[in-house]
């Protein structure tokens, strides 16, 4: 098991790096169509889902503790920056890696021409 990198993300456990099938091969042709919105538990797009939703949870709570902070709900601001921090570099680190996945998809498309 790889540690997490961040609370935003999660460890990553050894079925997350599988990358599923391509298209209909190796499947039956009834999982094929029933399996087709590629929303599958330990697959690529799982992770992804899963990160994309744990980063909008970070947003959130990073929302409400500002809010709760401006209305003067939360006594501590400390847990209120440590929120908008936490939800900053959960950001910067979704933005990094669409830029690299971004890269990696052009130099595919480049060596295929």
């Amino acid at each position: 098991m790889i540690p997490a990198i961040s609370g935003a993300i999660g460890p990553i456990g050894p079925g997350e790096w599988g990358v599923g099938s391509v298209g209909s091969l190796g499947q039956d042709p009834a999982a094929a169509v029933n399996g087709a919105t590629g929303s599958g538990n330990g697959s690529f797009s799982g992770a992804l889902t899963g990160a994309l939703n744990s980063l909008e949870q970070t947003q959130a709570n990073a929302t409400t503790a500002s809010q709760q902070l401006a209305t003067g709900q939360l006594t501590d601001p400390t847990q209120a920056i440590t929120s908008v921090e936490n939800a900053s570099l959960a950001m910067d680190l979704a933005s990094q890696i669409r830029t690299k996945l971004a890269g990696a998809v052009d130099t595919v498309f480049q060596t295929q021409v």
